[in-house]
């Protein structure tokens, strides 16, 4: 155990409950390369139920799933079967009928036009293809409202048919990008992608609990999603993401403990290998953490549905890039996370940082809507920052 930070963590996870406003439950997780250094779990599944938060619950991991989509696009890339820089169309043909937005005509019609040139899958694993969501965009917000775009949560074929904001490879704009990953990669593969997951991600790391597709045995340890009421309290929600997904959404479709995350960025701690067999080379793990988005920078999340997004930013005014496919700080974070770290997090305000050069990772787990929780991302950034302030300590005697 790093020099006292197990019960500075415990006492960091106490707080977030026991505090007004509170969170229902959480469970937190730290890993070096070898091992679990830290676990720990507080509060309750959900509020109307007696059940414990306890280290092996089930959340709803929603856009922590993205780095591992990359991960399968990665391998492909390995392989030899897939070209980053390709037009992404060639291996899935719908992409190519997206066309780009200029607004809406006086008749609120949307003004649809080609893009100049073709996505490519660098694009979607940078986030630069022109897509985003309704929860963080005027535009799809009103293409929902108004014109029935279907929500990502339907996990259909439906809802990734949006336009594009932009030119492709314009600018960073945070969206649907891996959920079309996702579906190269099945392309590919002539497989669901929970299949691809499982031999080839899931099965090398150990992973045991982590699906598209709840099991019956996985709902009876499922934390409950809560929604976050102006006056601060808490309301418990029946939502789950559909239980038959037509569409296996990388972007934010799996379910999973915090110990098999954990699996997952030891992996990428050690150079690609799993504890059961290697996911990823070396080489390849070394040029996912570098910055692939050129001068192009990591902008601040703006909510447009206050019921499941707040205005949001790591670390304002410092410097983000982004990896494959990872955010990274481009300075040392006012955690202590150092300059070149990886990181993201999930709507319901689940957090991980992956620090490659000191051999450590975290997990902040809690399931609560609107994204950029206050209470929780505040008590995030306490856990993280308790345990470099020890790995200082500890590095110092």
């Amino acid at each position: 155990m790093i020099m006292n930070f197990g019960a500075t963590a415990d006492t960091v996870l106490d707080d977030v409950v026991a505090s007004t406003p509170s969170v229902p439950g959480v469970v937190a997780m730290v890993t070096n390369r070898y091992r679990n250094v830290y676990e720990g779990a507080a509060g309750k599944r959900r509020l109307d139920s007696a059940a414990d938060m306890t280290t092996d619950s089930i959340f709803a991991i929603f856009s922590t799933t993205k780095a591992i989509t990359g991960t399968a696009v990665l391998q492909l890339v390995e392989q030899g079967k897939l070209d980053l820089d390709a037009p992404a169309k060639r291996y899935a043909p719908e992409i190519g009928k997206l066309q780009v937005i200029d607004g809406f005509d006086d008749r609120g019609e949307p003004i649809l036009r080609p893009p100049k040139r073709d996505i490519t899958t660098r694009m979607l694993m940078t986030h630069t293809a022109g897509l985003s969501y309704d929860f963080i965009n005027h535009t799809y917000n009103r293409l929902a409202q108004e014109k029935g775009q279907p929500s990502v949560i339907t996990a259909s074929k439906a809802c990734l048919m949006t336009p594009l904001l932009f030119e492709p490879g314009e600018r960073w704009d945070y969206g649907t990008n891996i959920d079309w990953c996702g579906q190269i990669v099945e392309a590919i593969a002539d497989r669901r992608l929970g299949d691809v997951f499982k031999a080839r991600i899931f099965e090398p790391l150990g992973i045991k609990d982590m699906t598209f597709e709840l099991t019956e045995p996985m709902r009876q340890r499922l934390a409950g999603i809560h929604a976050r009421n102006a006056d601060g309290s808490l309301t418990p929600m029946d939502f789950e993401l559909p239980a038959k997904p037509e569409v296996h959404m990388g972007g934010h479709g799996l379910y999973g403990t915090v110990g098999d995350y954990m699996r997952f960025i030891r992996m990428w701690l050690n150079d690609g290998a799993g504890e059961y067999g290697r996911v990823l080379k070396a080489e390849t793990v070394r040029m996912a953490e570098k910055n692939h988005l050129g001068d192009k920078k990591v902008t601040p999340i703006n909510g447009v549905i206050p019921s499941l997004c707040n205005d949001a930013e790591f670390f304002p005014g410092q410097s983000k890039s982004w990896g494959l496919t990872f955010m990274i700080n481009d300075e040392q974070a006012p955690t202590g996370r150092p300059a070149g770290a990886l990181g993201w997090a999930g709507l319901a305000n689940l957090f991980y940082w992956i620090d490659r050069q000191n051999g450590f990772g975290g997990f902040w787990a809690t399931q609560i809507l609107p994204f950029g929780d206050p209470t929780s991302f505040i008590g995030y950034m306490n856990f993280e920052t308790a345990f470099y302030q020890s790995l200082k300590q500890r590095m110092a005697s």
